[in-house]
């Protein structure tokens, strides 16, 4: 049974930093690309970084660059997200994909932006 687990989401305050962390099993996590998404209330999920099965490529959307770091453990089989100097607008549902033969998602983790 394939897992996709984030944790790591929480409150903080404009300017902090949080690192999410998407723990995989059931699936040969090397063989997959992995991306987060993030889903604010009302809006659609978008994309939010994206990174190659080797880890040696990885994309950002316009608004977290510079900011957000995406990368992975394939001993570990694990990704994560580190987020830097966060802004209000970073508030959201984050979301882990795998992307290989098959795509499965994570359940979400919350992550709060709030002055």
């Amino acid at each position: 049974q394939v897992q996709l687990v984030e944790s790591g989401g929480g409150l903080v305050q404009p300017g902090e930093s949080l690192r999410l962390s998407c723990a995989t099993s059931g699936l040969l996590f090397w063989f997959y690309g992995m991306s987060w998404y993030r889903q604010a209330p009302g809006k659609e999920r978008e994309l939010v970084a994206v990174i190659s099965r080797g880890g040696g490529s990885t994309n950002y959307a316009d608004s977290v660059k510079g900011r957000f770091t995406i990368s992975r453990d394939n001993n570990k089989n694990t990704l994560y997200l580190q987020m830097n100097s966060l802004k209000l607008e970073d508030t959201g549902v984050y979301y882990c994909k795998a992307d290989g033969s098959m795509v499965y998602w994570g359940q979400g983790t919350q992550v709060t932006v709030s002055s």
